[in-house]
C-alpha cells in the first residue's frame, strides 16, 4: 500500500484539477456598466468642428453632466465584480469629458484617471428624519379603524362580491 501511495504523489497535483477548475464556477462575474468610451470612437470627434449633437449620435446621451457646468459632458464606465458580502469592487473604471461651448461646439476631450480623482469620505453621522418610529401602543393599535372588508373571505373590491369590475 505504501509502495503505490508512493508511487501516485507526483500524480496528486493532477488530480487536483478537476477539482480546481470546478471551483471557477462559482466566481463572481464581472459587471459591465455604463457607457464605454473607445479610442476610435474620440478619434471621429474633433475639437472646435464637432457639436454636441454629434457627441450624442455617436456616444449616446452622457452618464451625466457637471452640476455647476452644464456643457462638460461625462461618460463613465466601470467594470465591477462582487466581493465579500455582496458589494461592489470597483475592477476598472474610466471617465471621459467633453467640454462644450455655450454654443455646443466641442472645445476639448480628456480622460479622467485614478491618479486625478478625489476620495471623498462619508460622515459618520445620522440624519434623523421625522417619523417612522412608533411606540409599543403605537403599533398595537396604529391598525384600529383601517379595516377593509375587500381584503380576504372571497369577496373582491369590498363591494358584497362580485368580480369588482
Amino acid at each position: 500500500m505504501r509502495r503505490l501511495a508512493t508511487k501516485l504523489r507526483p500524480l496528486f497535483p493532477l488530480l487536483l484539477l478537476p477539482a480546481l477548475a470546478g471551483c471557477a464556477l462559482f466566481t463572481a462575474q464581472p459587471r459591465y456598466r455604463g457607457t464605454a468610451v473607445t479610442e476610435a470612437q474620440l478619434k471621429q470627434l474633433t475639437p472646435g468642428v464637432s457639436t454636441e449633437a454629434d457627441a450624442t449620435a455617436l456616444l449616446g446621451s452622457p452618464t451625466l453632466r457637471e452640476t455647476f457646468h452644464d456643457h462638460d459632458w461625462l461618460y463613465v464606465s466601470q467594470v465591477t465584480k462582487p466581493r465579500i458580502g455582496q458589494t461592489l469592487g470597483v475592477e476598472k473604471q474610466q471617465v471621459v469629458v467633453l467640454d462644450f461651448t455655450g454654443n455646443g461646439v466641442l472645445k476639448s476631450i480628456r480622460r479622467v484617471g485614478g491618479k486625478q480623482a478625489v476620495h471623498v469620505a462619508m460622515a459618520g453621522g445620522r440624519t434623523h428624519a421625522p417619523g417612522g418610529h412608533a411606540s409599543f401602543l403605537q403599533q398595537l393599535v396604529g391598525g384600529v379603524g383601517h379595516y377593509n372588508p375587500g381584503l380576504g373571505a372571497g369577496s373582491a373590491g369590498g363591494l358584497g362580491g362580485g368580480s369588482g369590475f
